[in-house]
């Protein structure tokens, strides 16, 4: 059996290339981006398409699917950190403080984030309720601030389907007139 590097070199890129974007597209789709994720999925099964014949045409040889394998997993892996990187939308963060006179409301205010707080009752007693809407791009940094000021915080993370007004409303407005004026 001969080994053909080049090959198995090309038919992992290939691979890699295809489920990357794969990955990509299908969290672009998820995150309500179409029209990219339309655009994407061209490219993504002409790459495909491509890929595929190389190894049906070359079923001789059993490294061809291995690597062919090899390049789905790193391509998965490299979507997801591409995407990550990304960090397109928004994330919804549910905040219970054990304490409820925290600071933690403050401290999230100072650095930018809209809070809305409420008064929460639990198995053990009053708690304070935040519920914090931020970019993801933002969310390690929210995720540093809780912890840092409230380590015993039991937090919740999910993602918005739909927003409408409020804080995130009144910021759009004032980004959108800054630059009329420039």
């Amino acid at each position: 059996m001969h080994i053909d590097m080049g090959m198995l070199v090309l038919i992992f890129v290939i691979n890699f290339a295809y489920i990357t974007l794969n990955t990509v597209r299908f969290l672009l789709v998820m995150r309500g981006y179409r029209y990219f994720a339309a655009f994407a999925s061209v490219i993504e099964i002409t790459i495909y398409v491509l890929g595929l014949s190389l190894v049906l045409n070359r079923l001789n040889n059993p490294i061809n699917l291995v690597v062919y394998a090899l390049g789905y997993g790193v391509g998965v892996y490299v979507g997801m950190a591409i995407e990550d990187r990304l960090a397109l939308g928004y994330t919804m963060i549910s905040v219970i403080l054990p304490d409820p006179k925290s600071s933690l409301p403050g401290v999230l205010r100072e650095n930018g984030f809209g809070v809305t707080q409420h008064a929460a009752y639990g198995l053990e007693g009053e708690r304070l309720e935040l519920e914090i809407l931020a970019p993801r791009k933002n969310e390690r940094r929210l995720y540093g601030l809780i912890k840092d000021a409230a380590p015993n915080a039991f937090v919740i993370a999910y993602e918005p389907r739909y927003i409408s007004g409020g804080f995130w409303l009144k910021r759009v407005k004032r980004r959108n007139a800054r630059r009329k004026k420039q």
